[in-house]
This record gives C-alpha cells, sequence and structure tokens, in this order.
C-alpha cells in the first residue's frame, strides 16, 4: 500500500488538499498531510473573478495535519505532494521541510507539486534544470530558480510532476496516478 506524504499549513489551498486526500484515499493508499505543527489547519479557497487581476480568498474548509514535518521519516513514504495556496509563502523558509524534500530527491522517490507548491521546490534547490509549470503569477520565481516555465496544464521532468492550479486536477492527479502506480521510483511507467 502507497504512502503519500502531503505537504501544507494555515493558508493552503482547501480544495488542493481535500482532492488529493480523496483521491488518494480512492486508490488505496494512505495520504498523510504534514504541517509545521501537529493541529486543524486553516485552510483557504482560492477563486478568479473577472474583474480582478489576480484571484481572491475565501475561508476553506479546515484539515487536521497528521505529522509535523520534524517527525517525518522519508523512507516510510512513496511520493511527496507540495499543495498551494499560500501556505508556500511562507513554508519555503521552513528548513526542515526543504531537508525533507532535500531527501525525497535523493531517495529517487516521486516529487509533486501543484500551483504555488513551486515556490517550496524552487527554495529547496529542486527546480533547477526542471521544465515545470505552476501558477502564473509565480512563474517568474521558478524561472528564477533554473527551471524552465510550460504553459500547460500538467507538466512531467524525470520524477518532478507539477501542475498550475486546482483546476489542472484532472491533468495532474492522471499523470500522478500513472506514476504511483508504475512501481518505479526515477523513471517513467
Amino acid at each position: 500500500m502507497l504512502k503519500i506524504l502531503i505537504v501544507t499549513g494555515d493558508g493552503g489551498e482547501s480544495y488542493e488538499a481535500l482532492y488529493a486526500v480523496h483521491r488518494f484515499q480512492e486508490e488505496g493508499w494512505v495520504p498523510v498531510v504534514a504541517a509545521p505543527s501537529l493541529r486543524r489547519l486553516h485552510m483557504v479557497m482560492h477563486d478568479f473573478q473577472p474583474g480582478w487581476d489576480t484571484y481572491i480568498e475565501r475561508k476553506g474548509y479546515g484539515l487536521e495535519s497528521n505529522i509535523t514535518f520534524s517527525d517525518v521519516a522519508v523512507a516510510e513514504y512513496d511520493a511527496v505532494l507540495i499543495l498551494g495556496g499560500r501556505a508556500p509563502e511562507y513554508l519555503r523558509n521552513d528548513e526542515r521541510l526543504l531537508e525533507l524534500l532535500r531527501a525525497f530527491d535523493q531517495a529517487g522517490k516521486w516529487i509533486f507539486a501543484i500551483c504555488h507548491g513551486v515556490q517550496v521546490l524552487a527554495a529547496a534547490g529542486l527546480a533547477a534544470g526542471k521544465q515545470v509549470t505552476c501558477y502564473h503569477h509565480v512563474k517568474r520565481e521558478a524561472e528564477l530558480a533554473g527551471a524552465k516555465f510550460v504553459d500547460e496544464q500538467a507538466v512531467v521532468d524525470g520524477r518532478v510532476v507539477t501542475a498550475q492550479t486546482w483546476q489542472s486536477h484532472p491533468q495532474f492527479y492522471r499523470e500522478v496516478v500513472a506514476r504511483l502506480k508504475s512501481g518505479k521510483h526515477g523513471a517513467r511507467p
């Protein structure tokens, strides 16, 4: 049975979080929500509204974290998923999380990021030389970290799979599930 670490925190996108948890459960896998602290997280919903140059934010469904970054043992997981929302803005400064992501990479495990999640990927030094996609307003940050932005809903580059927003769920999870079902780490199915 696969076990996937889902990274988020306060200000994380609630739809992305709940979709991930439920999608992995649907496959019979074990999703584990990791955050800076062990508690109920304050999640948000980002949406697009005519007349706005950027997204709007509303209060989202809450979500319990199952484990803190300090307590994660990378060897117990098959993959890590970094969610978007506003949480990556501060999570990218959490050295515990950055070290965890580097450990997932060194172990040859799958690394998934959606929306603003690429900010954490970039801060960990794992975007350099990769083709990625992300929310358009963090595209420059990905490029400054050495990534090549690709304007597609989901992009696969080696063990890294990225998506633009929650609107990318169909394309993104098609790629994520295919890779996890392949049973391979670090190789395309």
